[in-house]
């Protein structure tokens, strides 16, 4: 006899995912009643991160991660109006600064790592790099490195930027607490030709190779049709809510496949690399938001190590500038792409192990 709830196999991962996404949802709403900044993507991550170290979280299937990102990168698409797209020609020297940044990072943080935690230079260089967590775990598999204690130490990074950040912006006064401007919203229609152009991209993108296809895909070509002016607005705000519950549900549930002991035994390490990264990542976005002529807000989400579509739709949530914090995110996930792997073969042959 099968029991109540549990009528077969399928509804059986429904159900799971359902209660996963629900835990993420009660986060977001809670966080949003007390009128915390960026809420949905916030307290989602805050209580499923919460829930799942308690007790582990079923994984959402693949197909939930993916219609996720061809929402939210339609989402940062929409920023690329033609205003946008005439004052990003102000961005160039704020790109320049962000890869010397990136770099600063890098150095600072991975020397952190290496001689205050003896890590060996291949672990604490991917364990410092900023954002891009997915291909960074996937270099650091496919060149040996403690996959472990890396991902211990970027996603937490991640977790507290989207925790905390908007709220230490708030507290300080670097972002005012301003109500967002109103947007056009699209119809139905125009939703699907965004979302089947995004996916007929990402698919072009897939083939092509490049990762994260279908954030890029629908990104590049939200951008395109909103940048020439043949799509106004954005999506739908419950819509926009689920994606940052999703983001939230997606990156809080992570914890639960980080061994308990691992995981506390790294907080130090990680907590100080936090800090190490942040100071240099700040310290570079200032004369950056001078160059682009942004708010430090825009700049300082532009430049916090963390990943791209966590970072780009924080922005959004904020009221920030998202096509520049989108910009700089992206620039720094396609060089961290390319250049990782041949950074690290590099260091194995320089410094084998040292």
């Amino acid at each position: 006899m099968v029991r109540f709830g549990y009528p077969s196999t399928r509804l059986a991962v429904w159900w799971r995912e359902a209660v996963v996404i629900g835990i993420a949802a009660v986060g977001g709403a809670l966080f949003s009643l007390i009128g915390a900044p960026a809420a949905w993507l916030s307290g989602s991550m805050i209580l499923s991160a919460v829930v799942a170290f308690i007790r582990p979280l079923p994984v959402l299937r693949r197909s939930w991660f993916d219609s996720t990102v061809l929402l939210s990168g339609t989402i940062i698409g929409s920023a690329a109006t033609p205003e946008a797209l005439a004052a990003a020609a102000r961005y160039p020297g704020s790109l320049l600064v962000l890869l010397a940044g990136m770099a600063a990072i890098m150095a600072s943080t991975g020397a952190y790592l290496r001689y205050v935690a003896r890590w060996s230079w291949v672990d604490a260089l991917l364990a410092a790099t900023p954002g891009a967590l997915a291909t960074i775990l996937a270099v650091a598999q496919a060149k040996g490195a403690n996959v472990g204690r890396i991902s211990v130490v970027q996603l937490f990074r991640l977790l507290v930027l989207v925790a905390f950040l908007p709220s230490a912006m708030q507290m300080t006064g670097l972002h005012p607490d301003l109500p967002v401007s109103a947007s056009v919203i699209v119809g139905a229609g125009t939703m699907l030709v965004l979302l089947l152009s995004g996916f007929a991209v990402g698919l072009v993108f897939e083939r092509m190779g490049v990762a994260a296809p279908m954030m890029f895909g629908a990104t590049f070509a939200s951008a395109v049709l909103h940048g020439t002016g043949l799509i106004q607005g954005t999506l739908p705000p419950q819509v926009q809510i689920a994606v940052l519950i999703m983001l939230g549900a997606t990156m809080g549930g992570r914890i639960a496949h980080i061994p308990r002991n691992e995981l506390l035994s790294l907080f130090p390490l990680a907590a100080g690399g936090l800090v190490v990264s942040l100071a240099v990542a700040f310290a570079f976005a200032w004369p950056a938001a001078r160059l682009a002529g942004v708010s430090y807000a825009s700049a300082m989400t532009a430049f916090a190590p963390g990943g791209l579509e966590a970072m780009a739709m924080l922005a959004f949530a904020m009221g920030l500038d998202t096509l520049y914090v989108g910009s700089h995110h992206l620039m720094r996930f396609l060089v961290i792409g390319f250049a990782m792997p041949f950074v690290i073969d590099r260091v194995k042959a320089d410094l084998p192990g040292r």
